[in-house]
């Protein structure tokens, strides 16, 4: 199957919707979403992306294509996760401006326009914050309470909810996203590390009626894991030798003084250091030293390859000026977003 040609925005907004075995919310999500998005004048489309339903879902959605054509379906062959299907729909989307929500009515589309408004403020990213959930707090509030404190502070964008899909971005952001794993949750850090201004505003957030949660306390652990990759891609993605060689030094440096401390007892002292547990540390330390040097230089060598392959700058622009031209980053095809959501909104 073919692609389309995503490479201009030919909409003003574009809603990203994954969604999984959501049958029963789809004729309510997709009258919602009009009657949220027609008042505003915006040409739009609503991506939504069934991650390999096994209900009828996509049936649904198909019957419902047939009459509106704003819907653009895309189906995969089996379920490949929520961050999966939001990487499609971001890679489908063909707005100056990307919403995301969930399909599972918990997410209100009416949230969308005063988003849109916040975003005019002048704003990359804009995310919403469910301020007063309807959730079982046990386990589902208390968990997120908790993994958001982490992921603020390791990321250093703080937060209150990094669970909510509800977003809204611009083109330009959400054309650089590289979703992988559960990185859907970490959408505004990632944007944040390529220089997007992230704001937070509060949104509405209804008790699920349909179906049941795709969630659970278990993803805990693959959040961490998550986490992990996220903050090393923040700040040493450019200069994996910074993190690896440097415990590498310390690491050699600590092992070789052990050996030497011991081979100065050895030769001088005449102590007997055969069964020393410290020559153990030492060596292991030195080894362990070598390893991590090593391994700094394969990543360093995968980083330059990573960008040169694509022609992939190790920056982004925000602005430039040409002569006495000023040329935001954020024109799509001669149009700002922020002017084009403002002159629709207002």
């Amino acid at each position: 199957m073919t692609s389309p040609d995503t490479d201009t925005a030919t909409l003003d907004l574009s809603v990203v919707v994954p969604m999984y075995n959501e049958e029963e919310n789809v004729p309510l999500l997709l009258e919602e979403l009009h009657a949220a998005l027609d008042p505003t004048g915006l040409s739009y489309e609503a991506i939504l992306v069934d991650d390999g339903s096994k209900d009828r879902s996509y049936p649904l959605l198909a019957e419902a294509a047939k009459a509106d054509p704003t819907l653009v379906l895309i189906r995969f062959r089996r379920n490949f996760g929520q961050t999966a299907a939001m990487q499609a729909g971001l890679d489908a989307a063909r707005g100056r401006v990307v919403a995301m929500l969930d399909a599972d009515l918990q997410n209100d589309p009416r949230d969308i326009p005063v988003m849109l408004e916040k975003l005019g403020e002048g704003y990359d990213m804009v995310a919403g914050w469910r301020a007063n959930r309807q959730d079982a707090f046990i386990n589902r509030k208390l968990p997120s309470m908790i993994a958001n404190r982490i992921i603020s502070i390791t990321t250093k964008v703080h937060l209150h909810d990094y669970g909510c899909t509800l977003k809204v971005m611009r083109r330009e952001v959400a054309k650089e996203l590289r979703l992988y794993g559960e990185m859907h949750r970490f959408i505004p850090a990632v944007a944040s590390w390529v220089g997007a201004t992230v704001a937070e505003m509060k949104v509405n957030h209804r008790a699920r009626r349909f179906g049941v949660s795709k969630y659970g306390i278990g993803r805990t652990l693959r959040v961490v894991l998550d986490l992990i990759t996220v903050r090393f891609v923040q700040s040493y993605l450019v200069k994996p030798m910074q993190v690896f060689g440097l415990g590498g030094l310390l690491s050699g440096f600590v092992g070789f003084a052990l050996c030497l401390i011991l081979a100065v007892e050895k030769l001088f002292l005449h102590h007997s250091i055969g069964e020393r547990p410290l020559l153990l540390l030492g060596v292991l330390l030195i080894v362990v030293g070598v390893q991590l040097l090593s391994l700094g230089l394969v990543a360093d060598v995968v980083m330059r390859t990573y960008y040169e392959s694509q022609r992939k700058p190790p920056y982004y622009v925000r602005e430039r000026i040409v002569g006495s031209g000023h040329i935001p980053a954020n024109t799509v095809a001669g149009l700002d977003a922020t002017a084009v959501a403002a002159e629709h909104l207002s």
